[in-house]
């Protein structure tokens, strides 16, 4: 990991309590003086909630009750580990926004970059 790009990642399900631990990292980060790049945990799913919910029912009717929203299957996980090692080495890196619906879509561009205010 990298001192001057350290990277956190708080994961979990819905309603688990990932929002309030963001907060508290970015009332810490505030007190401390740091800038740092936020990443949402879903920019990186494989699918949009209708391919989602369609791949769900076909692997149940498969018989396979393992597929699930937090798996290699369902993620994009070689993006997300170079943007991770990019962002350790460089402050910097190519990420991605899941949109979740098409108002969101009108919003910005499905891709963005991040870059840290210490690069």
């Amino acid at each position: 990991m990298s001192v001057k790009h350290p990277i956190i990642a708080i994961t979990g399900s819905s309603g688990a309590g990932t929002t309030s631990v963001m907060r508290t990292f970015e009332q810490i980060f505030r007190r401390e003086e740091v800038m740092p790049a936020y990443l949402e945990g879903d920019s990186f799913h494989r699918y949009d909630r209708a391919e989602m919910k369609q791949r769900m029912a076909d692997e149940l009717a498969r018989g396979n009750h393992d597929f699930s929203h937090f798996g290699p299957e369902a993620n994009l996980f070689d993006e997300l580990a170079e943007l991770f090692a990019s962002y350790g080495e460089a402050g910097r890196g190519r990420r991605r926004k899941y949109l979740h619906d098409e108002e969101e879509a009108k919003q910005g561009e499905a891709e963005k970059n991040v870059q840290s205010a210490a690069a």
